[in-house]
């Protein structure tokens, strides 16, 4: 989908342990952007990550069956790769999906990307999901992921979103919400 972008909300890290989103998220649009900029990890070769939530829920737990696969060039020109990571996927899993892996907290280093998440608010479908990050690797790489998936909850809407690192917090950086007209 494509369209005019409406900025809905931002939230800015600062040493945070997640940044979540648990309002805004309804029926108003079938296309919810969120945009990572600078996003900077305290802890080094930590995961950048996401999951979702209900309007009841607090656990954000939700059942996703996802694929993951990055392509990468190393500084040193020592290797240079396009593959699948089956480590970085899940089937029917209820943990954080990894949005990017290891990435390096070195003071330059940051993730950068988007996910499109649609038809948040369908109560009689699976919600599908597909990210795209732009990252420095823990080991002086250049890599860039990608992540697409479902969320396997076709009777609950989904109106929360949470995005967090593997380890220590998000020392800097800010997401940004938008609906897709």
């Amino acid at each position: 989908m494509s369209g005019k972008l409406t900025l809905i909300s931002s939230a800015t890290a600062s040493g945070s342990a997640s940044l979540s989103f648990t309002s805004g998220i309804d029926s108003t649009y079938d296309e919810y952007q969120f945009w990572f900029v600078d996003i900077h990890p305290a802890t080094d070769a930590a995961e950048f990550s996401f999951q979702v939530d209900s309007s009841s829920g607090s656990s954000f737990n939700k059942t996703m069956t996802t694929s993951y696969y990055r392509a990468y060039h190393f500084e040193s020109d020592g290797a240079a790769v396009l593959g699948y990571d089956t480590a970085s996927d899940q089937a029917n899993g209820t943990g954080y999906q990894t949005l990017a892996l290891d990435v390096d907290n070195d003071a330059d280093s940051c993730v950068a990307g988007k996910l499109c998440l649609y038809r948040p608010s369908s109560t009689s479908l699976v919600k599908h999901f597909m990210s795209e990050t732009q990252y420095s690797y823990d080991g002086g790489a250049s890599f860039n992921a990608f992540v697409a998936g479902y969320i396997n909850e076709p009777t609950t809407a989904i109106s929360k979103v949470s995005f967090k690192f593997s380890s220590g917090n998000i020392d800097a950086g800010q997401i940004h919400m938008f609906g897709v007209s």
